[in-house]
């Protein structure tokens, strides 16, 4: 039987979601961005028998003969990024690491496959660099003290030649630094592009799900911070996660955007030093250290990040207009948000706010998502407006409604009780929260219906 014989064919793949086309385009007709689709040539072969599934001969089993255990976890040893993984590395699992070029993430990975080639002694760990030699990592290695001894390195390209090497070695964790960086020499297209990006991510998660090794991937981002290739690498692997900060600010942010073995809304606080990342225990002292305890237009108000709970700082100032139009920026917060804030100032507490610029920020660079930081902003533009200081030792927490009124938020217990471990002396939260809480040792407690009373309340 004569064997089947490749055509090659040329099409139009987009960098951004991997949608194809037999022609080009301007405009992508899947994510509507402009100029991102690139020729990729592509093999094609007819009457050519499929080969067998990346994860074997599978067979139907009960779902309660499944054994499933949290104890199955491993720790990392970095206590923020096993909290961002919701609790540790699953067998498994194909976790994706990405963030600006220097942030980082080479470090991260480096620094944890070493704790993790420590706690699994016996066993190795395997390290494939696709964009640095292996002098080069050693550099790095020597500079954050890693000196695992089952720690294996690997610099090479070639995706067939890493799983052929790690079906050998058969290591604990196998971590691939880039994704960008590999290819499949059957393939015809460049590495870095869409077809070579999905199908060496396809093959290593077929590994990790077949020999049930947990891969930790480190991808590129583009120039609006997503990551480099098809969205269908984002849909193929177990866990997202995104490094944030960088440039003079020497605190980094470790957020999950997806997360199948846990929560995606935690996030890891990390500080860049000479040897490393180090771990920042208490994000919150850290995100007011700074704060000036006598300056008009400030309020702290407790947020939720997953199961984390951390005081931050919101600030506004309010300065006449300039212009015809007043602007509003919003730095850490919704834009949309603060502008509807500004309009209940106005009309149900009677401050002429809208006819003036309103700039309001979040200290610390953190992205607030959480309604129950309204009444903070509202407290830091009536403090900025009437130039009135709020008390320092104040959290101001709540829902603020189109009517004016003040909501009820989730967990005020937990908000409450990390207030009081770094001395707050008083909180102005929601009634419908101050009926059933109980006050920390030290704390009183002032409920209010209305943003009109919280103001009265505060100023």
């Amino acid at each position: 039987m004569p064997r089947p014989t490749p055509r090659q064919k040329s099409i139009y793949a987009c960098a951004e979601c991997g949608h194809s086309s037999a022609k080009w385009l301007g405009q992508c007709p899947s994510c509507h961005r402009w100029n991102t689709l690139h020729e990729e040539v592509v093999e094609e072969t007819r009457g050519a028998p499929r080969g067998p599934s990346a994860f074997g001969s599978a067979k139907p089993i009960l779902l309660r003969e499944v054994v499933a255990s949290e104890d199955e976890r491993l720790k990392t040893g970095i206590a923020e990024l096993d909290r961002v993984l919701g609790g540790g590395v699953v067998p498994g699992m194909l976790a994706l690491l990405g963030g600006d070029p220097g942030i980082g993430k080479s470090t991260l990975l480096l620094t944890a496959l070493d704790r993790l080639a420590k706690r699994v002694s016996g066993r190795p760990v395997l390290y494939v660099s696709g964009e640095e030699s292996a002098r080069q990592v050693k550099l790095r290695a020597d500079r954050l003290g890693v000196d695992a001894e089952n720690l294996h390195l690997l610099a090479e390209t070639d995706a067939s030649r890493v799983l052929q090497i790690a079906s050998q070695l058969e290591p604990a964790v196998l971590a691939v630094d880039s994704i960008q960086t590999q290819y499949l020499p059957e393939l015809a297209s460049a590495p870095g592009t869409v077809t070579q990006i999905r199908e060496v991510a396809a093959r290593l998660m077929g590994f990790a799900k077949r020999t049930e090794t947990p891969v930790f991937l480190v991808g590129h981002v583009t120039k609006d911070g997503s990551i480099a290739g098809p969205r269908v690498l984002e849909h193929i692997v177990d866990t997202v996660l995104y490094f944030e900060g960088g440039g003079a600010h020497p605190y980094r942010v470790l957020r999950a955007h997806k997360n199948r073995f846990g929560s995606a809304s935690e996030i890891g606080v990390f500080e860049m030093k000479s040897r490393g990342l180090a771990e920042v225990a208490n994000p919150s002292a850290l995100f007011l250290a700074e704060r000036p305890e006598d300056a008009a237009g400030s309020a702290v108000t407790a947020a939720l990040s997953g199961t984390r709970t951390l005081l931050v700082e919101v600030q506004a100032l309010v300065a006449p207009a300039g212009f015809g139009t007043p602007r509003r920026t919003a730095l850490g917060l919704d834009s949309s948000r603060v502008a509807l804030l500004a309009a209940v100032l106005e009309k149900k507490v009677g401050l002429d706010i809208l006819g003036c610029d309103l700039f309001v920020n979040v200290a610390g660079g953190m992205e607030l998502e959480d309604p129950a930081a309204d009444l903070a902003t509202v407290a830091a533009l009536a403090s900025s407006f009437r130039d009135k200081v709020i008390e320092a030792r104040t959290l101001v927490l709540g829902e603020v409604g189109l009517a004016g009124e003040v909501r009820a938020v989730a967990q005020a217990d937990a908000r409450l009780s990390e207030a009081a471990r770094l001395g707050f002396r008083r909180a102005v939260i929601p009634a419908g929260n101050a009926r059933h809480v109980e006050a920390p040792a030290g704390m009183e407690i002032v409920g209010v219906d209305t943003v009109e009373a919280a103001l009265e309340a505060l100023l």
